[in-house]
């Protein structure tokens, strides 16, 4: 197991158009993919791994991938994507034909081990539907994976949030089968963070013992309506990605996230001068 911190970033809900198209006649999502990129490529120090969490495309058409193909050849990184509900599982693996899935039709799972850190991608897609559900074929990949030790930390991602966060649209719109997800997850101990995308905003709740984040998005934010008072709608607020550190140490470790936002921001600045002491 690798004895120094591992660097996984997670992005989410590109929503990619077509060239020149907006998403919502409002949002340049390329363009806002553009500066994630930018930022994910000068962080420091060079991330391991970026993890796509879903909704990589809007409509979702072959031209939105072949763009989106184009604006990921410029991530120097490696990376790993699941689809959302707005994607394609058969224009995804036309779109990236070298990606290892875990089977050669119907979901795309995937893993990937990064110095001895376990990456497990689910596909909670649901052909022509906007809510989630792990179909038994992945639940019984994801036993199977998880029971292939009991020493290696793992991190599980997937695109529906198993948890109800309060966004009344949203929540009609999560893991159906959460429960299921559950059972699994509480017999491996070495999960150590379930991370999901869909409701592009920075979200934190427990999951069957284990932290389960939502990742925010480069390009939009859902409104945070927890009082039902609009019609489902969205926002532009700052935006992030997520940095899952994982940090070695007894058992399986530690994993710490981290909100990173996008853009350029005054600093950083020292908090000390040259006699050692604070600024004042």
């Amino acid at each position: 197991m690798s004895r120094r911190p591992i660097l996984i970033a997670q992005i989410s809900d590109l929503h990619i158009k077509a060239p020149g198209r907006l998403a919502y006649r409002r949002v340049d999502t390329a363009a806002a993919l553009e500066r994630c990129i930018e930022a994910l490529n000068h962080f420091e120090p060079t991330l391991d791994l970026v993890v796509i969490s879903g909704d990589l495309v809007d409509t979702p058409t072959e031209q939105e991938y072949e763009h989106l193909a184009r604006l990921l050849s410029r991530l120097k990184i490696p990376f790993v994507a699941i689809p959302g509900n707005h994607d394609s599982r058969e224009l995804m693996r036309a779109a990236f034909p070298d990606r290892s899935y875990a089977n050669s039709a119907g979901p795309l799972n995937q893993r990937v081990v990064v110095e001895g850190l376990e990456i497990i991608l689910l596909d909670s897609s649901v052909p022509g539907h906007p809510q989630g559900e792990l179909d038994g074929s992945t639940c019984d990949w994801l036993e199977a994976t998880l029971s292939t030790s009991t020493e290696r930390p793992a991190l599980v991602f997937l695109h529906h949030p198993p948890f109800a966060t309060g966004i009344w649209h949203m929540d009609r719109q999560n893991l159906r089968n959460a429960s299921d997800l559950a059972l699994i997850v509480r017999r491996h101990p070495r999960l150590q963070l379930i991370g999901c995308g869909h409701v592009h905003r920075a979200t934190l709740a427990m999951f069957a013992g284990v932290p389960c984040t939502i990742c925010p998005a480069p390009n939009h934010a859902v409104d945070l309506d927890v009082a039902e008072l609009r019609a489902p709608s969205f926002k532009i607020e700052p935006p992030a990605f997520h940095l899952h550190t994982w940090l070695p140490g007894d058992g399986f470790g530690a994993i710490v996230t981290h909100q990173v936002p996008i853009g350029d921001f005054d600093g950083p600045h020292p908090f000390f001068g040259p006699n050692g002491k604070l600024i004042d």
